[in-house]
């Protein structure tokens, strides 16, 4: 089963487990939030949208905040001493889709834990020599 999804201005082809990154979203690292713009349902029998499907929605995970790459505007008009630059650096929420939800339905899944770090051991060769 797979969604289509506005947010930000775009759209996104989704399956459950892809992790996207979309424009800034508000809400907690680590919390389940739905976004209510479900534009197709697909699967065995698709579900269109006029223009969004009627009780979908599609509950994510927010693992990340953070900020995109750099973007220069740069004018330069010659023989003018006329120079401008400008940069930008757009703001980007990391998501990760945990289940499609259709009819209305609520998130039965939770957040995933966390992995912790396992803390590597001192080599004993180098100790030995």
């Amino acid at each position: 089963m797979f969604a289509v999804i506005k947010t930000g201005g775009r759209q996104y082809r989704v399956v459950p487990d892809d992790v996207l990154e979309v424009g800034k979203i508000e809400g907690e690292v680590g919390s389940i939030i739905q976004l209510n713009e479900v534009l197709l349902v697909g699967g065995d029998t698709p579900v269109l949208g006029i223009p969004t499907v009627a009780g979908a929605s599609v509950a994510v995970e927010v693992l990340d905040h953070k900020r995109g790459p750099k973007v220069i505007a740069f004018k330069k008009r010659r023989r003018k001493n006329s120079r401008r630059k400008r940069g930008y650096r757009d703001e980007i929420t990391v998501l990760r889709i945990s289940e499609i939800l259709t009819d209305g339905a609520k998130p039965t899944k939770g957040p995933r834990p966390k992995r912790e770090k396992v803390a590597k051991e001192p080599a004993k060769e180098a100790d030995a020599a």
